[in-house]
């Protein structure tokens, strides 16, 4: 499938590239649509391991949402586009397969939304995170009033979205944001290098984690744990279960099944 405004590379770890570097790669409607059918290719091919998310040039990884095309936009319009930029998002982080971010530059607003939809984040040493939405009258409309607090704590999320203030790739590591910073031209090879370690483990144990995961963020502990218990009986009927554990007492590599 040809998409217009992002590039797909498949295999069993998948590429998606934001292409509108002219744009710094912000997110339109055309976007958020084309972003919507790769998640749901991937989704549907059990040969993809692992998808990559980055942006197309040096510059930006996602500069924020299209703020010429939202200017524009009536309130309904408004209310429309981020609900279509939050169905987007829950469906990325829904997917089963673990989702990298390589941010290659600037990831602000829908930019910084769009990575914390991801599971990991790896940061470029050039890149700069923000929700600058407040300087333009706005607040984050893609999820980022509650991604972002789960991901750094409340008190730096409310001083981030609350000033608009951007922070650089350290400090979103200090922050635990991101997972590595890396040189610029060293991004991608992390990324890889990275998704290739995710990709040699077990795909149901990492699908039960990833939903696990998940639970935590969207649970209260008590029903959180519970939830684990469950996930772990399941993983524990599993083929990969018997291979792993019985690799591990023979000394040998697993042959994973992901069944």
């Amino acid at each position: 499938m040809e998409f217009a405004t992002v590039i797909f590379d498949r295999g069993s770890i998948s590429t998606l590239t934001v292409n509108r570097p002219a744009a710094l790669n912000a997110l339109n409607r055309e976007v958020l649509e084309d972003i919507t059918r790769v998640i749901r290719e991937v989704r549907h091919d059990s040969a993809v391991r692992v998808l990559i998310i980055t942006g197309a040039g040096d510059r930006a990884f996602v500069a924020g949402a299209d703020i010429a095309a939202m200017a524009k936009m009536s309130a309904a319009d408004g209310l429309e586009f981020s609900r279509l930029g939050h169905r987007t998002l829950a469906a990325l982080e829904e997917l089963p397969i673990p989702v990298i971010a390589a941010v290659n530059g600037f990831a602000l607003g829908g930019g910084i939304e769009l990575a914390l939809a991801c599971d990991l984040i790896i940061a470029s040493e050039k890149a700069r995170f923000g929700q600058p939405e407040i300087n333009l009258g706005l607040i984050p409309g893609f999820g980022g009033t509650q991604r972002l607090p789960h991901r750094i704590g409340h008190a730096k999320a409310r001083e981030l979205i609350m000033t608009g203030e951007m922070i650089d790739a350290a400090a979103a590591l200090s922050l635990g944001m991101v997972c590595q910073v890396v040189a610029p031209d060293g991004l991608m090879p992390a990324a890889r290098a990275l998704a290739e370690k995710l990709a040699a483990k077990s795909g149901f144990a990492l699908r039960q984690a990833k939903s696990a995961l998940r639970a935590a963020a969207v649970m209260d502990e008590d029903a959180g744990l519970r939830y684990e218990q469950e996930a772990f009986g399941v993983v524990f009927g599993s083929e990969d279960r018997v291979e792993g554990t019985s690799a591990f007492v023979a000394k040998r590599a697993p042959v994973w099944r992901s069944k």
